[in-house]
C-alpha cells in the first residue's frame, strides 16, 4: 500500500500557536481564581480537546469552575489576546504541493470547530483541505475517531494513511487508528518524547518536513 492520505495537526504542526494557548490559558486561569499553572504544564496539555486539557490541569475542578474557564479560555483566545499565532514558515507551500502531487489532506485537531474554521478563514487554507474533524465534534486524541472518521469519509485505509503532529497524542491517535505516523518536534512536545513513541521520522522544522512528506519514499512510508 502507499500513502495517500496526509493527515495534519494544527496548532505547533501547522501553526505557530503555543505562546497564544498558554498565554490565554493563563489568563483564563486568573480570571476564574484558580491556581496558577507553569507554561509547561500548559504546552504538555497542547492537542487534547478542551475538556480533557482542563481536567489534566484541574483534575479536580468542578463543573462551574469548568465552564467559567471554557468560557474565559475561549473569549481571551478567539477575541482578546493578542498574541501573534501564524503559520510556520511554508507551511502553505507545502499544501500547495501535496495537493499538486494527488494527496488528499486533512486536519485533525484538539482545536473546536469555531476555532478552526476562524484559522482557515484568516490564513486562506479554507478550501485547501478535503475534510477537517475537531476535538468538539469526536473524542478527544489519542482516542482514533477523528482519524477513522477523516479515512472513511475519503476512502482510505490505514495503511494508506499518514497522521503528522507535534504531540505525543497526535502519534498515540495514529498507533491507535492503526495508521502510520511522522512527529515533528518544533511543537509542543520535545523530541525525544516524541521518538519514545516510534514514529515513522521525526524532523526538526519545516524545511525537514517539507522534504519527507515531498520525497518519493513517502508514497510507499504507509
Amino acid at each position: 500500500m502507499t500513502t495517500k492520505l496526509i493527515v495534519f495537526d494544527w496548532d505547533g504542526t501547522l501553526m505557530d500557536s503555543a505562546a497564544r494557548i498558554v498565554n490565554c490559558m493563563h489568563a483564563a486561569i486568573a480570571d476564574v481564581g484558580l491556581p496558577a499553572r507553569q507554561d509547561e504544564q500548559i504546552r504538555n496539555i497542547i492537542g487534547l480537546g478542551l475538556r480533557e486539557a482542563v481536567m489534566a490541569l484541574f483534575p479536580d475542578i468542578s463543573e462551574a469552575d469548568y465552564s467559567s474557564l471554557v468560557v474565559r479560555y475561549r473569549v481571551h483566545f478567539l477575541e482578546v489576546n493578542e498574541t501573534p499565532s501564524e503559520l510556520f514558515d511554508g507551511a502553505a507551500e507545502l499544501i500547495d504541493k501535496l495537493l499538486e502531487q494527488g494527496f488528499f489532506i486533512a486536519v485533525a485537531t484538539g482545536k473546536g470547530r469555531q476555532g478552526l474554521d476562524r484559522v482557515l478563514e484568516e490564513t486562506g487554507l479554507k478550501s485547501a483541505f478535503h475534510a477537517t474533524r475537531c476535538a468538539d465534534e469526536a473524542f478527544s486524541k489519542p482516542h482514533p475517531q477523528m482519524l477513522l472518521e477523516l479515512m472513511d469519509e475519503l476512502g482510505q485505509d490505514p495503511a494508506e494513511t499518514l497522521m503528522v503532529g507535534d504531540t505525543e497524542y497526535d502519534i498515540q491517535m495514529a498507533h491507535n487508528a492503526r495508521a502510520s505516523a511522522l512527529a515533528v518536534s518544533y511543537g509542543a512536545h520535545d523530541k525525544q518524547r516524541l521518538l519514545d513513541l516510534d514514529p515513522l521520522a521525526c524532523v526538526d522544522d519545516m524545511g525537514q518536513l517539507s522534504q519527507c512528506l515531498l520525497s518519493p519514499a513517502i508514497r510507499n512510508a504507509g
